[in-house]
């Protein structure tokens, strides 16, 4: 075990969705569990000999708490292999090789089977159990990795009459089931058009890593519909403003049916008032990213005030309830589909949050502040490339905003005049993220995030200006 973590110990820093950049990794093995192959594999050639195909759960002390991983990999003997190939892990010994398991068609249709099928893989202390949510499609589908994801794997499999399926490998696991799972899982089963349909979900049971003496459990995997060959929001949207295009009907759409997932995430799980301690700790949280972002970001310093007046303005006025929302809201989140119209992805919220943090009920007034600010970033974005045409971004960019609020207004049951300043507290908040986001890893693009305090502080100042 010693020789795999040490080939993991070298693999893992160069991986995309390997959190703890710029510092050596102290792994340790927490579990694994292994997999009795789910069919003929294709992969690297005929000839290959699958040793074993396993999965397993690595600690990273290297940050305070530790993240834990999961690992799937898949074990040829290392002769078949070839020197060259780009989804080596590493050789613990001469005769074997360890690849990156959703990579290999080995691991990729033990996956599938979980997700379709079902079935429990064990090992020490550990377990995995696929929950599929529907009827096994017995079609044969290939499979491939989608590419440009961060913190998360996700294969595609695919076949000329089967459903497309997509499924997502969980790489950094958490206690509880993932909003990801839960959240569309229900919306689709009462029947939502915006989310995609739910295949199946993968859970797991793990000595914890802060604890070996206790078990938690908590969500591995998840698959649902693949909508191919559509573009995501941000896309189309980056497109209609590029080229001048009216965007106020899709803008409104959106908001109808960011409204209509809204109105059934609070039919579909319990609401709640929300409390002083609540709003005590959302007002903590805006004034300590303020803080921090006026020690990164010095030119935030003559609008500190007027920051703090608009936080202040929100606190003193009625909130609305709160409930289960999306979390991690923007354009990139969406995709614009064909005869459906507009589909909603990725409810797993803010995956640097813990697991208990992301279920709880929020405003879904920050999903919409979220999408506000993807609007902005649309017209920033191009106006940094093109400078001249400024003023016509901008005016783009204020008439989606506009559309989308109305169509979120018409179907939502809430009144956005009466919590417009609890939505520009939030659209704020982001915004003060967002500059310190842009201080650290793109300093051209800090002038969008700072732009867009000036505006809101600006329509403040104006009521009559406000959206």
């Amino acid at each position: 075990m010693d020789s795999t973590l040490a080939c993991l110990t070298a693999w893992m820093p160069r991986q995309r969705w390997y959190a703890t950049k710029g510092r050596s990794p102290r792994l340790r093995m927490v579990s694994w569990w292994d997999f009795e192959p789910a069919g003929p594999t294709e992969s690297v050639s005929d000839a290959d000999q699958v040793l074993f195909v396993r999965t397993y759960l690595v600690a990273d002390d290297a940050s305070d708490p530790a993240v834990l991983y999961q690992v799937p990999v898949v074990a040829r003997a290392a002769p078949q292999v070839a020197a060259d190939d780009p989804h080596e892990i590493g050789r613990p010994d001469p005769d074997l090789i360890l690849r990156d398991g959703p990579y290999d068609d080995a691991y990729a249709q033990v996956l599938l089977s979980l997700v379709t099928r079902g079935g429990t893989a064990i090992g020490p202390g550990s377990q995995a159990t696929g929950h599929p949510a529907a009827a096994h499609d017995e079609r044969q589908r290939t499979n491939r990795v989608m590419t440009g994801e961060q913190s998360n794997t996700s294969l595609v499999f695919e076949g000329p009459e089967a459903m497309p399926v997509i499924c997502k490998i969980y790489r950094q696991l958490h206690p509880g089931h993932n909003p990801d799972i839960e959240l569309p899982g229900a919306l689709a089963a009462g029947g939502s058009p915006h989310v995609p349909a739910a295949v199946g979900w993968i859970e797991g049971s793990w000595p914890s890593p802060g604890d070996t003496e206790s078990v938690v459990r908590g969500s591995l995997a998840s698959a649902q519909e693949f909508l191919p060959g559509v573009q995501d929001a941000w896309r189309v949207a980056l497109n209609a403003a590029a080229s001048g295009a009216d965007f106020r009907a899709a803008a409104e759409e959106l908001g109808i049916a960011t409204a209509d997932v809204h109105v059934a995430l609070a039919r579909l799980f319990p609401q709640q008032e929300c409390t002083p301690a609540q709003r005590d700790a959302v007002a903590a949280a805006w004034n300590r990213r303020l803080s921090i972002a006026l020690d990164e970001v010095p030119a935030l310093s003559p609008w500190c005030s007027d920051i703090e007046a608009v936080y202040a303005t929100a606190l003193r006025l009625p909130w609305p309830a709160l409930q289960r929302i999306h979390g991690d809201y923007h354009l990139g989140q969406v995709l614009r589909v064909p005869g459906r119209g507009w589909v909603l992805l990725d409810f797993e919220g803010e995956p640097l949050r813990p697991m208990d943090e992301r279920t709880l009920p929020d405003l879904a007034l920050r999903d919409v502040a979220g999408m506000l600010r993807s609007f902005d970033y649309v017209a920033g974005s191009l106006e940094l490339e093109r400078p001249d045409q400024a003023s016509a971004v901008r005016d783009w960019a204020r008439t989606a905003r506009e559309s989308f609020l109305r169509g979120y207004a018409a179907v939502s049951f809430v009144d956005l005049t009466t919590v417009a300043a609890l939505l520009t507290a939030l659209e704020m908040d982001k915004a003060v993220y967002e500059a310190i986001y842009e201080v650290r890893n793109r300093p051209a693009w800090t002038e969008i995030p700072l732009g867009a305090v000036k505006r809101l502080i600006a329509e403040v100042s104006s009521p009559s200006n406000r959206r």
